[in-house]
């Protein structure tokens, strides 16, 4: 596993503040030894055996369980996008005792931090008892998953002290991305130079995670106090921002013992708006990529969504492109996302959305770095 050194003479009060800030340094690490030094190619070294694998799957299922089946879930979207090839994401702690859920010819991908969760790593046994090809990904070298599985990678994010997953939750998302682009390259959807487009826009993003961290935490801070006393929050997304508002609020909820839930921003208005209150902000991922057609199209209807619950009287934050004036007069507080391709907009949007769960946790006197309850490695359920 890759070490390195702080990001910077900054003395951090816990180690989860120290961690999210570790996350560009982390991106690099796994970059190291994911992609060859021109950036252009990923190296034959760590993708060939899952070349091989993914080029003639019948399909892919992603087996995990809290963070990691969020990033499972941002994945089956770049999965399917960049390689066509069909994506079903499966809670570990259900996938052993649904034996009749076997395709043939599928394979197997297994998501944990540690390598050890308990139900993860009873899936992936059931999955190779079943005759499944299976790949592990994982943020320990030495774990039993690393191990058993037919093919293991390491997120190389480096050793996480505090419970609530930060770095290792994004390289989780960079690692996922990259297995995304060998499988469209391995089944013919992504030219070389596709390839290579994509790996440079990827490099890009630590440089910008760089750049806005510092401001990104001044504006977390400032909204953790323009809502504090709020009892609930809703976090909305569409797409591959979906996942990442689920993630955030599991990364609230458990960080900060405040209540929250992540709801496709278009199920919204089918009951959840219901709760709309002071009490109740909601938080919005409204970032989106102008080249993108399918992205604009969401963004336009998540801006309409905003419209309808601003005359409905919720309080907003919003994660919004930089510049962007068409959501700032809908929302209370926004923080400001750089301009990255749609798929790689989670390794981004993630970032704030960890502060922010930080500085509500603060608000609230808990122990960010060991939440009660909580362990790093979760047993059997």
């Amino acid at each position: 596993m890759t070490e390195y050194t702080q990001p910077s003479e900054r003395i951090f009060a816990h180690a989860m503040l120290r961690e999210i800030f570790e996350q560009p340094e982390a991106l690099r690490a796994l970059l190291r030894v994911a992609v060859s030094a021109d950036q252009r190619r990923l190296t034959d070294a760590l993708f060939a055996p899952v070349r091989a694998l993914l080029a003639s799957a019948s399909s892919l299922v992603i087996i995990a369980s809290g963070s990691s089946r969020h990033a499972g879930l941002a994945a089956e979207v770049t999965f399917e996008d960049l390689s066509g090839l069909p994506v079903d994401v499966e809670y570990a702690s259900e996938y052993s005792y649904r034996t009749s859920n076997t395709t043939p010819g599928a394979v197997v991908l297994v998501i944990s931090q540690s390598g050890e969760t308990g139900d993860t790593l009873a899936a992936l046994r059931e999955a190779r008892a079943r005759g499944q090809r299976t790949i592990a990904v994982t943020n320990v070298p030495d774990s039993t998953m690393m191990r058993e599985a037919d093919v293991a990678l390491c997120t190389e994010a480096g050793k996480e002290l505090a419970i609530p997953a930060t770095k290792s939750f994004t390289n989780q998302l960079a690692l996922l991305h990259l297995l995304a682009v060998a499988a469209g390259e391995a089944r013919g959807r992504l030219s070389a130079e596709a390839v290579a487009e994509k790996l440079a826009a990827l490099a890009a993003v630590a440089d910008a995670l760089e750049g806005a961290l510092i401001g990104w935490d001044e504006r977390a801070e400032a909204c953790a106090q323009a809502f504090a006393g709020a009892k609930s929050y809703l976090f909305l997304g569409r797409g591959v921002h979906y996942p990442l508002a689920r993630e955030g609020a599991l990364k609230l909820k458990e960080s900060s013992y405040v209540h929250a839930e992540g709801y496709p921003a278009g199920e919204v208005l089918h009951g959840p708006n219901a709760l709309v209150s002071d009490e109740v902000p909601l938080v919005a991922l409204a970032a989106f990529d102008p080249k993108d057609e399918d992205s604009v199209r969401r963004y336009e209807r998540t801006l309409n969504l905003l419209g309808i619950l601003e005359k409905q009287g919720a309080r907003v934050l919003a994660l919004v492109n930089q510049g962007d004036v068409d959501v700032r007069p809908l929302v209370r507080e926004t923080i400001e996302i750089p301009p990255v391709p749609e798929h790689l907009l989670p390794l981004l949007e993630v970032v704030p959305l960890q502060l922010f769960a930080y500085y509500v946790a603060l608000t609230h006197g808990v122990d960010v770095d060991r939440p009660r309850n909580l362990v790093k490695s979760v047993p059997v359920a």
